[in-house]
This record gives structure tokens, sequence and C-alpha cells, in this order.
């Protein structure tokens, strides 16, 4: 094959039943046998016991993230779950207000970063600033270095924001059309397996811990170990031009683009396509509710045990809220704009059912009840306590329900785009307005407003911004994505495409 031939891609006219992305232009399709036949070592296909899978495989690699994402942020989410991790809220409220305001700076332009370093360079470096985040919480515990903890904080803020605008470009452009639900519900799944692992250990390390407001140090040690091990399995991925989707097709890729290519076409897709505005809302909200469920929720009223045990029981309901709505957007008896449809009255319905039952509880104290200053204070719950059982239960479902309204936002996104190019700029807006409303939701903690605003504030923003988005997701998803006005084929005539030599090509060298 000549070097012009390689900058080319192969493409067919599609036959039989086809997508609307088949209409266009597409991948050229390869069975099993014609990929194992490249005689590389990724694309044979291996058993383990009764699963047999092959390492380049779309679904292997978005199981691969993961646990990427396993390691890091939701080791890191398991941490945020218990409260205050150190003695000193203000000092944990003002490193996250750090730590959000960079994502939000950074991560609005993560899908440029993204697009310009590559997906596995950003997956790698963005564990970095997990495991350098949990070590200054462990400095803090022995000399309470609060400039450490806040310079942690924003550094975070840079990684993550890399780091989740690659997790938005693997799991809305590696799954096919009809199995984006299912990818989103594996990833979701595993990912807040970390965070059940993860609160595993403070509440081990924490059981006899009945009155203290810290974790031990021992916890952050080993949240220090896991969170590296992310950055490794992410070495190990492989880069996105090997990759093969579940019907034969290559995931499509390009070549690192310069950074005024990658702005000017952040800016000409707010331009060319302003109905992602109506999301942005939801952006906002989706994670504004964390610094009401772990500080005011969790800190304010639990033992330090009881926060370790509530959080391990917060990520394990989402992985149930995953599988739930992964599966609903996924049902093949309906169209993709029913499931759309659907998929947002379940959202909009929970929403005011869980929002509303906590309303209850959340009426019972403010922060002066709960104030150590306070001599008439509340007693901290411990899980032995015969009051324990319902705020448990109200706890779990505000997991679950995380994980359904953020999944739901990343199918909607997917089902506005196959393009790689372009989703990584939809994640990266995603990510950094929902790290601006968290900013904002934790600055709001530590100035100590009423428990009830914040509340109030998170059951508003989260039903409020469903409403203004139901234009979009009610009336403007298709039931396929039209290749041309997605872009596709302009990148695939794009000079900058990295080649993908088809199966064939590598047998004839051979």
């Amino acid at each position: 094959m000549s070097s012009t031939d390689e900058k080319k891609l192969e493409i067919h006219s599609s036959t039989g039943e086809s997508s609307g992305l088949e209409e266009h232009i597409a991948l050229k399709r390869h069975t099993e046998e014609e990929i194992e036949s490249s005689g590389l070592w990724y694309d044979k296909k291996r058993s383990i016991g009764l699963f047999s899978f092959r390492y380049s495989s779309a679904m292997t690699q978005i199981v691969m993230l993961a646990f990427v994402l396993f390691m890091t942020s939701g080791m890191f989410n398991s941490l945020s779950g218990i409260g205050a991790s150190i003695s000193d809220v203000a000092t944990s409220d003002n490193a996250n207000v750090a730590l959000y305001s960079t994502f939000a700076s950074i991560g609005f332009f993560g899908g440029t970063i993204c697009n310009t370093i590559g997906v596995k360079p950003s997956l790698i470096f963005g564990g970095f600033g997990y495991a350098l985040y949990a070590a200054s919480l462990f400095v803090f515990n022995r000399v309470e270095n609060k400039g450490f903890v806040i310079f942690a904080g924003a550094f975070l803020g840079l990684c993550a924001a890399v780091l989740w605008a690659a997790q938005g470009t693997i799991i809305m452009s590696y799954p096919t059309e009809d199995k984006k639900g299912r990818a989103i519900m594996i990833f979701w799944i595993i990912f807040n397996l970390g965070a059940v692992i993860g609160a595993i250990v403070p509440l081990a390390n924490n059981i006899e811990n009945q009155n203290t407001g810290a974790v031990s140090n021992g916890t952050f040690v080993a949240f220090i170990i896991l969170m590296c091990l992310g950055s490794v399995i992410a070495s190990f991925m492989l880069p996105m031009e090997k990759v093969w989707k579940t019907d034969g097709t290559r995931v499509m890729t390009q070549k690192h683009p310069n950074w005024k290519t990658e702005l000017i076409g952040l800016w000409k897709l707010l331009i060319s396509e302003p109905k992602i505005l109506l999301l942005f809302p939801m952006f906002f909200a989706s994670n504004w509710f964390y610094t009401y469920q772990f500080n005011d929720f969790n800190a304010g009223r639990f033992n330090v045990r009881t926060r370790s045990l509530n959080s391990l029981l917060y990520w394990a309901s989402q992985m149930g809220g995953s599988v739930v709505i992964g599966t609903i957007l996924d049902l093949k008896r309906f169209k993709r704009s029913t499931r759309a449809r659907i998929g947002w009255v379940i959202v909009f319905v929970l929403g005011m059912g869980i929002w509303g039952g906590g309303l209850k509880f959340a009426l019972q104290f403010d922060r002066w009840d709960v104030n150590a200053a306070n001599p008439d204070a509340l007693v901290p719950i411990d899980y032995t306590h015969g009051n324990y059982i319902g705020p448990m239960f109200l706890y779990m479902f505000y997991g679950a329900f995380d994980a359904i309204f953020q999944s739901f936002i990343f199918w909607t996104l997917g089902a506005l785009s196959n393009n790689p190019k372009k989703t990584a700029l939809y994640a990266g807006f995603y990510k950094g307005i929902q790290s601006a409303g968290a900013a904002i939701a934790w600055r709001l903690d530590a100035i100590a407003i009423p428990y009830m605003d914040l509340f109030g504030s998170a059951w508003g923003l989260t039903n409020g911004s469903l409403l203004i988005a139901a234009p979009l997701i009610l009336f403007r998803i298709t039931d396929t994505t039209e290749a041309e006005a997605d872009g596709i084929t302009q990148i695939m005539e794009d000079s900058e495409l990295t080649v993908v030599k088809s199966t064939t090509d590598h047998v004839e060298e051979a």
C-alpha cells in the first residue's frame, strides 16, 4: 500500500438495512476472521473461563477505561462521600472550590486538550492528580498544611478535566448506536464499584471511630496507592486507531490537530449547534447536589464510621441505578426517539419523588443544630441507632438518582453525535459546566449558607434543568445520527485523518 493510499480510509456502500450513518458513508466492515488474520496480538480473540474477548474490541477498551476511573475518580468519590475527610471543614470546602473552579475553567476546553494530546496520554496524565490530592490530605492530617491541600485541589481540577474529556470521547464514540446505553451502564457499574470498594477502606479503618470528624492516616495511604494504579492501567490501553467496534468497523480518529484548529472548532460547534445550550443547565446541576449530600446530609448528621457506611451504600446504589437506566435506554422494542422520551419522564418523576422524599429529613436540622459549639447540638446518628434506617434508604436513593441523571446526560450526548472529535468537545462542555456548578455549591457551603438553601437549590436545579432540556430531548433526538449532519463525511475527507489499514492489507503485506 502506498503512502498516499495509507492516508485514506476504505469506505463502501452499505447494503441491506442500515442506519443513517451507513447510508452516507461507513468504514469498511470486517468479519471476526478478517480481524484475527491481521496477525497482531491485540486482534486475536482470547478466553478466560467462560468469557472470550479481543483486546482491541471497543467494549474491552471501555472496560479498561472503567477501571482507570475505578482507581481514580471512583476512589476520590468514596473519599468525598464521607463528607469532610479532614478535621478542618473549611479547608476541605476551599480545596473543593479550588478543584472545581479549575475544573470548570479548564474543563470547558478539556475536549480541545484531549483532541490535541490524544486519549491515552490524557488518561495517564489525568490519573496523577487524584493521588496527589489524597497525599495532600495525608500531609494535612500530620502537619495541617492548608496551602498544599488547596493547591492539590486546583491541580486535580486540571487533571480531572483532561481525564473526563477522554472518558467522554471513548464512552460516546466507541460503542455502536444500539449499544451506547449498555456501554454507559457497564462503565458506570465498574466505575462506581471503585467507589464502593474505596468506601470499604475508610469504613474498615474507622469502624471503632465514633466521635472524631477526620479519617485515619492509613485510609489516605491506601487511597494514594490505589489512585496511582489508575494511570498504570491507562498506559496499557490501545490507541484509538487500533480499536474495533462491535460491527466490525474501526473507531475513527485523526492526527493530533494544532491548538488553533481545535479552538476554532470549539467555537464553530457552539455556533452551528445552539441546541446543545439547552443541556447546559443539566450539566450545571449534575454535581451541584453533591455538596448538600456529602457535607450537609452525611457529614452534618452522622458520625465518621456511619458516614463511611453511607458512602459505601451511596455508590453501591449508583450501580443499580445505572443498570436500570442503561437497560431502558437500549430497549430494542422502541425507537431511539421514543427511548429518549421515556428516559426523560423517568428521570423527571424520580427526581421529584426522591428529592420530595428528602424534604422531611432536611427540615429536621440546620447548621446550628449540628455545630459542636452548640451545647444542645444533636447527637450524631450511628448505624446502631433506631433512627438510622430511614435516612440510610434516602441516601441510597440519592446515589441511584445521581447515576440515572448523569447516565441519561451521557446517553443524550451520545445520541447527538457519533463523531469522536465532536463528542470530545461535548464532554468538555459537560464537565466544565458541571464543575462550575460544583465550585459554586462548595463555596456556598464554605460560607455556611443554610442547609435548607442548598437542599432547595439542588432540587430546583435538577428538575428545572430537565424542563429546560425537554425541547431537545423530547423533540430533537432522532432515530439515528446522519453522517453528513454529524460532520463525519467532512472528517473522513480531512487530510489529517490517521491511517486505518484494513486487515486485508495486513495479510497482503505479510
